[in-house]
């Protein structure tokens, strides 16, 4: 039988931190959306020093139009495991997004605890055309908590 001491030397002698297996991110999308949000991951990191940074949603967006995007809002919503929304963090994206491109971003998800048990599910829920006032907007709350709710 392994002691717990010792498991602790291991992990300080390989200067290692331990982290939980981040939760996986669903994604839901209006059908008319202008951006797809694709490869959706959290990421997790620490140096061993005791220090551990927040986590960081990481995405592919695509631009599905022939119009270029000034910017548009990524929202990630945070389900507790028992389906119960537990709150969201809002950001804007990188800016500047070409017809039918694709860019990789980050929102540093330091807004509230990320639990390794939770449900998340990300949306892009607005977005504005560039040299315009125009703006396409969808409430997804909605849809995220069906996807929850349906363990979809």
């Amino acid at each position: 039988m392994i002691k717990p001491a010792l498991i602790a030397c291991l992990i300080v002698i390989a200067g290692a931190t331990v982290l939980a297996v981040p939760p996986a991110v669903q994604v839901v999308e209006a059908a008319d959306a202008p951006v797809r949000l694709m490869d959706v991951r959290i990421l997790e990191a620490g140096d061993g020093s005791g220090s551990v940074p927040p986590p960081v949603l990481l995405y592919a967006a695509a631009n599905t139009t022939d119009r270029t995007l000034e910017q548009f809002i990524v929202t990630l919503f945070i389900y507790g495991p028992d389906g119960v929304r537990k709150g969201s963090q809002t950001a804007p994206s990188r800016r500047t997004l070409e017809p039918h491109a694709t860019k990789y971003s980050t929102m540093v998800l330091d807004g509230m605890k990320v639990e390794p048990t939770d449900r998340l599910v990300a949306a892009v829920q607005e977005a504005q055309f560039a040299g315009s006032e125009e703006w396409w907007r969808h409430r997804l709350i909605e849809a995220a908590d069906a996807k929850v709710k349906g363990g979809r």
